[in-house]
């Protein structure tokens, strides 16, 4: 018989409470066994231990030195089987680490001013964040939840919605300054526009021409891996870029950038979700708090 055939934790239990109850019959009454059953469990045990374990008499059970040995593990065994439990359970105090997959531009405009606030009501919670605007396989890289914006491919993985928000096409001063703020798409194809150097689902900008929707091909001479670092090199005047609206709010009131060719703009929408594994049962209570505290205070418009 193979160890999987076998409820050890079972025959530990029924085996302890044997000696903290001090007989079969006291142990078969609060396992609501029979006595027989509890006597031909703890038979079969020490057969498949080859040891025994209790000398019983008609009037004690007294436990061998192997019986003794068992007992002080076995109480071991089931708290740590208890403890894993309770941590494990729904209800528990949200504890632990939580690895985090996200996008530079949600960590550095969202999250960050969030996770003070999170970890004040969580202290028993770790956060791992990885900031990468790559789509990551979240079981092979032991992420719990991940940032995804843009459309959704479907999969496995559960989705909560964060928000929305818009798309704007943004230069500094500076670089407008030096060549001119376009006002048509013809004169916008002779700027330098930042673009991704990685596949999107949408390759291009939808831009408004003539009353229809057109897609701008990117023809720029430099391109970046996230959406921070392409905020970053329109700050510094290189070029034209196309962000998420609230990656370049502050900077709009600020003056830092300048919003181009709105009278253009589709006013296309990209969607940001909170991505998890979570078909295989109830989430881990860290996890769950985590996608509750983002769903109520991580607005992305």
């Amino acid at each position: 018989m193979s160890r999987m055939d076998v409820n050890r934790f079972g025959e530990m239990e029924v085996f302890v409470r044997v000696v903290e109850m001090g007989g079969f019959s006291a142990a078969a009454r609060s396992c609501r066994l029979t006595p027989s059953a509890v006597s031909k469990l703890i038979a079969r045990l020490e057969a498949r231990l080859g040891a025994r374990l209790i000398n019983r008499s008609t009037r004690k059970l007294e436990l061998t030195p192997e019986g003794c040995a068992f007992y002080e593990r076995s109480t071991r065994i089931l708290a740590d089987l208890d403890e894993a439990e309770r941590n494990a359970s729904s209800g528990e105090k949200p504890a632990g680490r939580i690895r985090l997959n996200t996008n530079a531009s949600f960590a550095t405009h969202i999250l960050a001013p969030l996770v003070p606030e999170f970890l004040a009501k969580y202290p028993d919670i770790t956060l791992d964040i990885v900031q990468t605007d790559a789509v990551i396989d979240l079981l092979a890289e032991h992420t719990d939840v991940a940032i995804r914006a843009g459309p959704l491919k479907s999969s496995t993985l559960v989705a909560r919605k964060l928000g929305a928000t818009r798309m704007t096409i943004v230069a500094s001063p500076d670089y407008l300054g030096r060549f001119g703020e376009p006002k048509t798409v013809a004169e916008l194809e002779n700027h330098n526009r930042i673009g991704f150097c990685y596949i999107r689902t949408v390759e291009g900008w939808p831009l408004v021409h003539e009353g229809q929707t057109v897609m701008l091909p990117i023809t720029g001479n430099i391109q970046v891996s996230d959406g921070e670092g392409m905020r970053q090199l329109a700050l510094a005047g290189t070029g034209l870029a196309r962000l998420a609206a609230f990656t370049v709010r502050e900077d709009i009131r600020a003056g830092r950038l300048m919003p181009i060719m709105e009278d253009r703009n589709p006013g296309d929408l990209e969607e940001v979700h909170a991505v998890y594994l979570g078909q295989g049962g109830p989430l881990p209570a860290r996890v769950r708090a985590l996608l509750d505290f983002l769903a109520e205070h991580a607005r992305v418009r």
